[in-house]
C-alpha cells in the first residue's frame, strides 16, 4: 500500500494520525481538506510531503475554471501548510514548471504522476547507497519517521535499515519515541514490526546515554530541509542525538533525497523553524498532563550544524562537507 497516490481523480493517503491501532486511508478531493491534512500530519514525511505538494496542485487544476490563478492559489495554500519542509514546495515548483513549460490539466496531472514515480526510484538508489555506506553496521538509532510512511513505498532513513537488514540481519534499531506527536514509537516502531526487524522503543533522553554506553554503532535520521553549507532541519531532537554520536565517536548520517537540499538557503540560521501549537506538549491524548498556569514552546524542527553530520547520503551521491561543493 503506497503512503499517497492517485486513485480516481482523488488524493489517497495513509492516515498517519491513526497509526499504529488503525490503518486507514483516507480519499482527498478538496484543496483545503489537503492542506488540512498536511497540517494536521496525517500525511508528513519530507517525500511524501513532495509528492502531495505536486498532486495539490493537479487536483486544484482539475477543479479550476482559471488554470493559472488556481494553481497560484493553490501553490501559496500548499507551501504555508509547512514552512520548513522544503520538499512540499519543491513538488509545487515542479507542477509550476510544468504549467511555465505550456503543460494543460492532462500535462500537469502526468507531471505529478512522474513526481510520485521519481520518488519511488529516488529512495530506492538512496537506501542502497546508504546501506553500501553503513554496511556491517548491526545496532544502529533512528529519530522520528523516515520510512515508507514518509515516502511513498520506500523510506529515507528505514529505507537503509531495510537494505542493510536484507544483506545481513540487524541486531538491534533503538527508536526514541519522538514527542511530542510519538511518529518513532508509533510510526516507526510499527514499519520495523512490520518488516520483522528487531526494534527498543526508548525515551528521547535516553538515546545519549545508550550512545555514550557504546550500544549504538551509528545514527541515521532523514531530514526536512539541507542548507547548503550542510545544516540540517529534522524533527526536533535530533540536535541532541547528534552532539551525543559527535561525543561518542558514532558515525551521524542523513539520508536525504537530492530534493531536500536548498542550495538558497546558506544555513540553518535561514531555515524557517515551524511552530506548532503549545497543546501537543501540555496535553498527552487530549488529556492535560502539564500545571494550568504552564505554557510551552514546540518547535517541530531543530537544526543540526553540519560540523556533526558524518555523511549525507543521496540518491546520486555521498557528500562529506558542503552540499554546493561536493559536485
Amino acid at each position: 500500500m503506497r503512503t499517497i497516490d492517485w486513485v480516481d481523480g482523488t488524493i489517497r493517503i495513509i492516515d498517519q494520525t491513526r497509526l499504529p491501532t488503525e490503518l486507514v486511508t483516507v480519499d482527498i478531493s478538496d484543496l483545503d481538506e489537503l492542506v488540512r491534512r498536511i497540517r494536521s500530519l496525517a500525511v508528513r514525511g519530507a517525500m511524501a510531503l513532495g509528492v502531495a505538494g505536486a498532486f495539490g496542485m493537479a487536483l486544484a487544476a482539475q477543479q479550476a475554471d482559471d488554470l493559472d490563478q488556481a494553481l497560484e492559489d493553490a501553490a501559496d495554500r500548499l507551501i504555508q501548510a509547512r514552512p520548513t519542509a522544503v520538499n512540499l514546495s519543491w513538488g509545487v515548483e515542479q507542477l509550476r514548471q510544468a504549467r511555465a513549460g505550456g503543460a494543460d490539466r492532462d500535462g500537469l496531472l502526468a507531471a505529478a504522476l512522474a513526481v510520485r514515480d521519481a520518488d519511488i526510484a529516488t529512495n530506492r538508489a538512496l537506501a542502497e547507497r546508504g546501506a553500501q555506506l553503513l554496511s556491517g553496521t548491526s545496532r544502529l538509532l533512528t529519530h522520528c519517521n523516515a520510512g515508507a510512511l514518509a515516502g511513498v513505498e520506500i523510506g529515507s532513513a528505514l529505507g537503509v535499515i531495510d537494505c542493510l537488514h536484507a544483506a545481513s540481519p540487524l541486531s538491534m534499531v533503538y527508536v526514541p519515541e519522538t514527542r511530542p506527536l510519538l511518529q518513532g514509537s508509533r510510526l516507526t516502531a510499527w514499519e520495523l514490526g512490520q518488516r520483522g526487524i528487531p526494534h527498543r522503543v526508548l525515551v528521547d533522553s535516553a538515546a545519549a546515554g545508550l550512545l555514550l554506553a557504546g550500544r549504538v554503532e551509528a545514527v541515521v535520521v532523514g531530514a526536512d530541509r539541507i542548507a547548503a553549507n550542510g545544516d540540517v532541519a529534522n524533527k526536533v531532537g535530533t540536535l541532541a542525538h547528534a552532539l551525543a554520536a559527535k561525543h561518542a565517536g558514532v558515525p551521524f548520517v542523513v539520508a536525504a533525497p537530492e530534493s531536500t537540499i536548498d542550495l538558497a538557503t546558506e544555513s540553518g540560521a535561514g531555515i524557517d523553524i515551524e511552530l506548532r501549537d503549545q497543546e501537543e506538549v501540555l496535553a498527552l491524548a487530549g488529556h492535560r498532563v502539564a500545571a494550568p498556569a504552564s505554557t510551552a514552546w514546540n518547535p517541530a524542527f531543530d537544526v543540526t550544524p553540519a560540523e556533526l553530520v558524518t555523511a549525507i547520503v543521496t540518491e546520486r551521491r555521498v557528500i562529506r562537507g558542503r552540499p554546493d561543493a561536493a559536485g
